[in-house]
């Protein structure tokens, strides 16, 4: 049963910052190829950190000069905020991302998943762990905290599943309906598709406000590949963060909790890799 056509297909090389739109894409069973490729480890605090402890990371972008190779992080092309231009592979490439976002840090390709250390969790900023909790996910006090419980237990160990920089899933899904219906509810913020930065944006053939919520638990055909939806996507402060021409901006949390529980898109591992190209109907096979 088609249920939505691929209008954007998005790569982010290193993660939390910036990405790249594509055409087309190849898929793999680790997800975008050269998706979260690369990732900064907190020198400070320990643990690779994205934008949810360190937002600055928001107003870099990196992009791919050649094809990404499977099964390694081929070097990308980092761009601060300044316009300045590196490659990951450059000798002073963390140095120059460090002082951008005023944080020690060092740049990091994927290690394999047995290198725990690398990607056991780092320090907390609070050390009371809903306070920690609430932070990381935009949360007011009287606002639930998303359900732990659906997330592969792995990551209350580790900043990601060991040989990924994925916060849970390699595959990230959101529909142009869902943020249309946000944007008629809040029409003060923006609800643009890079702060919520989906692999694939999808023109869902629904009328429901948020119609990739009925595809959890079922698999997709988008273009040759198949995917398994997983679960709900709980959004965290990152969608609220200023980057761009994009403000900053509370309310989206607001928002998001008073209309979908907090939560928008949904995760999605790979059952059958394949090319997907912007056009792509999709469509629910089991």
């Amino acid at each position: 049963m088609r249920v939505g056509e691929v209008r954007e297909i998005h790569r982010y090389p290193v993660k939390s910052m910036g990405g790249e739109s594509l055409a087309s894409v190849e898929i793999d069973a680790g997800g975008v190829r050269g998706d979260r490729a690369w990732a900064v480890r907190d020198e400070v605090n320990g643990g690779i950190r994205g934008a949810k402890k360190l937002p600055a990371l928001m107003r870099c972008k990196a992009r791919y000069r050649e094809a990404p190779r499977a099964g390694a992080s081929t070097p990308a092309e980092i761009v601060l905020p300044d316009g300045q231009c590196f490659s990951t592979g450059d000798q002073d490439a963390a140095a120059r991302v460090a002082a951008a976002i005023d944080h020690a840090v060092t740049l990091w390709p994927l290690l394999p998943a047995d290198a725990l250390d690398h990607y056991r969790r780092g320090a907390p900023t609070h050390e009371d762990l809903e306070q920690e909790l609430r932070a990381i996910f935009g949360r007011t006090e009287q606002e639930p905290l998303p359900d732990l419980g659906i997330f592969p237990p792995e990551i209350l160990e580790f900043e990601s599943p060991p040989g990924s920089y994925f916060d849970a899933f390699p595959l990230h899904l959101v529909s142009e309906q869902s943020l249309r219906s946000l944007q008629k509810t809040a029409p003060q913020s923006r609800f643009d598709v890079r702060r919520f930065r989906p692999n694939l944006l999808v023109a869902a053939a629904s009328s429901e406000p948020f119609p990739e919520m009925a595809w959890r638990g079922k698999k997709l055909r988008v273009g040759e590949a198949i995917l398994a939806i997983a679960i709900e996507c709980p959004r965290c402060v990152m969608t609220t963060h200023a980057f761009d021409d994009l403000p900053k901006d509370p309310q989206i949390m607001r928002t998001l909790v008073r209309e979908a529980g907090g939560n928008l898109g949904v995760y999605a591992t790979v059952d059958t890799p394949g090319i997907v190209r912007a056009g792509d109907p999709v469509a629910i096979v089991a």
